[in-house]
């Protein structure tokens, strides 16, 4: 059995939005839907096989949230970030308390996305 988790991420301005996870984070928008004109947007972004949804609806999802991505080039994840010039995140990468390596980002809505160095086991 597969399971794929897709994050509902709460956002409360869209052109913010795209400069951090388009911009920034260097993602895609694959699509987007509004019910109307002048309505709230939902949209998925995504890079590679990490898909985000991204929903101004206010009962869609709790704003502040944290997300953890295990990915498998930390560094070089970091380095493609680092050497945008997004002026809002300048993460840095840390020892985790459960001995990976990882770092954190945050969107303009306080929302955390923390990519961690996954281990091969």
């Amino acid at each position: 059995m597969d399971f794929q988790a897709i994050p509902i991420i709460r956002i409360f301005d869209e052109e913010k939005a795209k400069e951090f996870y388009l911009g920034f984070l260097g993602m895609t928008l694959d699509w987007e839907h509004r019910f109307d004109a002048g309505f709230p947007v939902y949209m998925q972004v995504s890079k590679g096989s990490l898909l985000f949804h991204l929903s101004e609806h206010s009962g869609d999802c709790t704003p502040g949230s944290k997300t953890f991505v295990n990915v498998a080039d930390l560094d070089t994840l970091f380095q493609e970030l680092a050497s945008t010039s997004y002026g809002y995140s300048k993460p840095s990468i840390e020892q985790a308390p459960w001995g990976s390596r990882c770092f954190t980002v945050i969107d303009p809505f306080s929302n955390k996305v923390l990519f961690n160095e996954q281990k091969n086991t």
